[in-house]
């Protein structure tokens, strides 16, 4: 009887247990570049001195959106520098577009560039693209 007890109990926890929210996975934003005459969303090669125009189109997944994050990195290091930083609020946390113009630097060279949009659970949805500079 102990023991009959015991599994039905067991059964019990472990049902209770695998529909807990513990086990699914958080899904970060959707981000996606905005396409089409004018803007760049892959990587390419450029001039010195030229200006670049990028747009993305993020969306809420699971948590609202917190901040959208561009930095870049040169000549393939490693460390990146945080160049525009925006806090998404309202409407904004849920669906967010932006468009960005910046001009490359005046030297040959690799520009890496990041778009990153985080969530209120840390959550992190990036893009990038490889800017050669001739």
């Amino acid at each position: 009887m102990k023991t009959k007890f015991l599994s039905i109990l067991l059964i019990g926890a472990l049902a209770s247990f695998s529909s807990c929210k513990l086990f699914d996975p958080h899904k970060p934003p959707s981000i996606s570049f905005k396409t089409g005459t004018g803007y760049t969303a892959e990587n390419a090669t450029v001039d010195k001195g030229q200006t670049i125009k990028v747009g993305i189109i993020a969306n809420k997944e699971e948590d609202d959106m917190k901040t959208y994050n561009i930095s870049y990195s040169y000549d393939a290091t490693t460390t990146t520098t945080t160049k525009e930083t925006f806090t998404l609020s309202g409407s904004e946390a849920k669906h967010y577009e932006k468009d960005y113009e910046f001009t490359t630097r005046n030297e040959s060279g690799t520009e890496k560039w990041y778009f990153t949009v985080t969530d209120r659970d840390g959550n992190i949805a990036k893009l990038s693209f490889t800017l050669t500079v001739n």
